[in-house]
Order: C-alpha cells, then sequence, then structure tokens
C-alpha cells in the first residue's frame, strides 16, 4: 500500500461540493470511481478542505492509499483515464509517508474569488465567475478588506451550518485588485469557517457599491451575529487555489 498527495484541478459547477454524497454528484465521489476502476476496490479520498456546490479548484490537494506498485506518474495517467468524460483533473501525484494526511498536515490554504465586473453577459465564463454590473470601486474594497486581516471571531461570515468548534479564525490575508474587467479577491489563512470567503466578498461586494464604508465592514465582524451579514456572494466565482505544506 502506497500513499500518493494528490493536486487537483476541477470545475465544481455540477457538483454537490468535494464531499462524497448519497444521492448527488460530489468531486470526491468521481475520484473514487475512477480509482476504483483502477484498483478494484475502494480507496478513499482526504482533500485538504471541503468546497462547496459550484466552487471550483485549480490546487485542490488530496491523498490516497493504493493497492498498487506504481509511481506518482503512471497513477496520475490512469487517474485522468477514467476521469477522461468529467471536468476533474489530477495536475500531479507524488508518493509520501504514512504520516502526511492532505488536511492535518496542511499550514496555509489559499483561496481566489474571481468577479468580472462588465455590463455584457458572459459567455465563455458563465459559472466560473460572478457578474456584476455596476462599477465597483476596488481601491475602497481593498482598504476596507484589510479590518477583517488578523484574529477574530467570524461568527457574522459563518454559515448557520458550520461544523467548526470555533468561530475564531485567523486570516492572514486578503487583498482586493483588477486587470480590466476582471476583481480579483485573494486570501490566505490555515483554515476558514463554512461559507466564510463567500460571505467575506458578499460584504466587499456592498463596499465596492458604495452601499457600505469600511466602518460598516468594521461594525458587522464586531457585532459576530450571523443577521449582521451583508450578502453571501455565490459559489461560481470562487476557487480553492493551492496549499502549502
Amino acid at each position: 500500500m502506497k500513499r500518493f498527495k494528490l493536486t487537483i484541478e476541477f470545475d465544481g459547477s455540477d457538483y454537490h461540493g468535494w464531499q462524497l454524497q448519497e444521492s448527488a454528484p460530489s468531486i470526491q465521489g468521481e475520484l473514487e470511481k475512477a480509482a476504483h476502476k483502477l484498483c478494484q476496490q475502494e480507496c478513499r479520498f482526504h482533500a485538504a478542505g471541503r468546497t462547496d456546490a459550484g466552487v471550483h479548484a485549480t490546487g485542490m490537494v488530496a491523498h490516497t492509499d493504493i493497492p498498487r506498485d506504481m509511481n506518482g506518474y503512471k497513477l496520475m495517467e490512469a487517474l485522468n483515464y477514467h476521469l477522461k468524460n468529467v471536468p476533474i483533473s489530477i495536475l500531479d501525484a507524488e508518493e509520501v509517508d504514512d504520516e502526511f494526511h492532505a488536511r492535518f498536515s496542511a499550514k496555509k490554504r489559499y483561496y481566489r474569488y474571481h468577479i468580472i465586473n462588465r455590463r455584457a453577459n458572459l459567455t465563455f465564463q458563465k459559472g466560473l465567475a460572478w457578474q456584476v454590473r455596476d462599477e465597483l470601486d476596488v481601491d475602497a474594497m481593498n482598504d476596507a478588506a484589510q479590518v477583517l486581516v488578523g484574529k477574530h471571531d467570524f461568527t457574522t461570515f459563518r454559515s448557520v451550518q458550520c461544523q467548526s468548534k470555533s468561530p475564531l479564525k485567523t486570516l492572514e490575508s486578503l487583498s482586493v485588485s483588477r486587470d480590466g474587467e476582471n476583481i480579483y479577491i485573494d486570501t490566505s489563512a490555515i483554515s476558514y469557517l463554512h461559507h466564510q470567503v463567500r460571505s467575506m466578498v458578499g460584504c466587499l461586494y456592498y463596499v465596492g457599491k458604495g452601499k457600505w464604508t469600511r466602518q460598516d465592514l468594521k461594525d458587522a465582524l464586531e457585532a459576530a451575529d450571523r443577521s449582521a451579514l451583508g450578502y453571501n456572494a455565490p459559489p461560481d466565482g470562487l476557487y480553492f487555489m493551492k496549499v502549502d505544506y
């Protein structure tokens, strides 16, 4: 039995998130079906983070134990062969020791949220970004974002379905930048609450529209109350980017 660390890219538009579901398609489910075809037995996949329905990834990390004598390259090729009809791809596979765990060994996780700020309807990127037609003030969004950096009680930005034991999280970075019609909101932390990133983006969207000020965002944070949330951004624009170990 060998343990492998996998780097995975996927379009989550048609999936109910990472986690295996009995009656709905999931990323984990597709990977485990592919591994079963390869190994003729169950191979459980463990991810660095659980993404919600409709969320994407460019560098999700997972690990699995494979009961075959093969190297990382052969495993990557074999899994990709069985995944060829779904929007999931193994970008890299490497053998690791049995102590490695994709979730518990992680030191930092990175997310990016992509907004396309234009009037015209989306074509190629529909479902892969959040279209906002009203002009957004990126400088105001970036300035306000800094009140969320650091260790805080993020209850306001926490889904009522969140299973985390504590609402206290340390946000290491949060920035907002523009490249033409593309607005990118980048963040890093050891871990996040359920819906935290989407909720932060939704409130920054309010700032960008001029509906909220930096102080309004600060007040919402300090309220530590979900009812103080301004808006929860849709999953379309959210990407799990990478993990540091």
